[in-house]
């Protein structure tokens, strides 16, 4: 109920309500005092232009000719005239009215009735009086004006009164009833413009309470009639997009300063991940090549050859930190996203019978037999200095775990469509499947399915973490499968513009 009455709608009704109560009210007022007073005055105004115009008539007109227009004058106003002659001859519009006065009227009504009190002159000059008087023998009420004509002539006119407070109570009950109605039509009409105006208020309102809540997908609607309210509603939208401006700037400020943060804090963890590996994995060949060297500074061997044999273990174990060390400093720029690709079409068929020819030593040493098949050039559009980099890991990473199958090592190189303009190129070795525990953990730096980290067989561990630190900044799928007889990784890179795989 409160909460009704604090409503705009409720208080503009009540409000308009009070002022039409108000209105009928002070027109009650007016009709009580006024109303009487003003009644008294317009018939003395009345009878006194009717005594002018009667003397101005009687000085142009034939007193038997004048009789017609004292007629309709009568008639026009409801006098009663008496028009006393000089000689005592009457002339009289009403014969009652002439009956009552007798040959000397003025004297009857002194005396007879004795109506004529100083306190009912209502006016009075030199020629004219007006009085209010009873008629106590017909309880009627008249104002009664005496006036002297220029020709000597007594006028007499009569007018009845009503009785004028009767009229002012009818008057109430009519303006008590034009109140009720008047409040009736006029709570409709107030329903109505309050509907008409409360609205488009309550629609901001809601606007308000969405912005409130940061939702500024609604909008005021203009109706075009230039009011405060359209005023209001062009304001509001403008600050609700403004806002919503300024929140998205905040946001992506939000944004920029929370990555900023995490590539700090990125930054501290590679740097400590940088540290830990490198620590970890120098430790055997800074041990190496300091037990080696001490061997030299105290000519543990005094021969040729086995000084050249220390000195060849330190040179290696030195060969191994540089490659190491810049390996994953490679690793750590391709992860913080601080190397550019520069990407140019080139051939991928020519780039893996380039590696295959530089590898065709240690394969044969090895034994291992390389099918690889493709017809004419296939050219495609990525940065060959980091593709290189991916095949030959897959590469050598095959020809480190081939095995003899069905007793022949065997690697295979395919490229085959797998989109309109993308090719997966794929790596076979045929050996022992990897473990399914292992082939998520394969990717992660200085992992190694053999835990024994064997030396001799080379590598660093870090090869297939560089394949997905690549992979990952073109956001091409690569991975690694269990095949039959082996396992097959892969990686997919998009086609040079035009080019289709044949």
């Amino acid at each position: 109920m409160k909460k009704m009455f604090q409503s705009v709608r409720t208080k503009l009704f009540l409000t308009l309500c009070i002022v039409i109560i108000m209105i009928i009210a002070f027109l009650v007022i007016i009709n009580n005092v006024v109303l009487e007073s003003f009644y008294y005055y317009s018939k003395k105004n009345a009878s006194l232009e009717a005594f002018d115009y009667i003397n101005e008539k009687m000085n142009d007109t034939e007193f038997a000719d004048f009789s017609i227009e004292l007629e309709k004058l009568s008639l026009a106003n409801h006098f009663d005239i008496i028009i006393k002659q000089q000689e005592n001859e009457i002339y009289a519009t009403n014969k009652d009215f002439s009956e009552d006065f007798g040959e000397i009227p003025e004297v009857k009504y002194d005396v007879e009735y004795n109506v004529f009190r100083q306190d009912d002159i209502m006016y009075s000059d030199q020629n004219v009086t007006i009085r209010k008087i009873q008629d106590k023998k017909n309880g009627v009420n008249f104002i009664l004006l005496v006036g002297t004509l220029e020709n000597g002539n007594t006028l007499f006119i009569r007018m009845p009164i009503t009785l004028i407070k009767e009229s002012v109570e009818i008057s109430n009950k009519l303006l008590y009833l034009i109140a009720l109605i008047a409040v009736v039509l006029g709570g409709i009409a107030i329903t109505w413009i309050t509907e008409k105006f409360t609205k488009p208020i309550e629609e901001l309102n809601d606007i308000a309470n969405k912005m409130a809540n940061l939702d500024f997908t609604k909008k005021y609607r203009i109706h075009d009639n230039n009011d405060e309210i359209d005023a209001l509603g062009k304001s509001i939208n403008t600050m609700s997009i403004k806002l919503e401006d300024t929140i998205q700037q905040l946001k992506r400020n939000n944004m920029e300063l929370e990555r900023d943060i995490e590539e700090k804090s990125k930054i501290d963890e590679m740097r400590k991940q940088f540290i830990s590996d490198v620590s970890h994995e120098l430790k055997t060949p800074i041990a190496l090549i300091q037990g080696y060297s001490e061997g030299l500074i105290e000519n543990i061997n005094s021969d040729e050859e086995s000084r050249k044999f220390y000195a060849d273990v330190i040179l290696d174990e030195a060969n191994k930190m540089d490659i190491l060390v810049k390996k994953l400093l490679e690793l750590m720029k391709l992860e913080y996203g601080e190397r550019e690709f520069n990407d140019a079409k080139f051939d991928m068929v020519e780039l893996i019978h380039e590696m295959i020819r530089n590898s065709k030593v240690m394969l044969e040493e090895q034994k291992v037999k390389v099918e690889f098949k493709a017809k004419g050039p296939i050219y495609v559009l990525a940065d060959s200095f980091y593709i290189e980099q991916v095949i030959r890991n897959y590469f050598t990473n095959a020809m480190k775990n081939v095995k003899k199958v069905k007793g022949q090592k065997r690697i295979k190189i395919s490229i085959r469509n797998r989109e309109k303009n993308i090719v997966r190129v794929s790596v076979f070795n045929s050996g022992e499947p990897i473990s399914e525990e292992n082939l998520n953990r394969i990717w992660t730096r200085f992992y190694k399915v053999d835990q024994s980290r064997n030396r001799n067989r080379g590598g660093t561990g870090i090869g297939l973490a560089l394949v997905k630190a690549i992979m990952n900044q073109y956001g091409s799928d690569f991975g690694v499968q269990n095949k039959k007889d082996g396992v097959e990784f892969y990686f997919e890179v998009k086609l040079a513009l035009g080019e289709e795989l044949g």
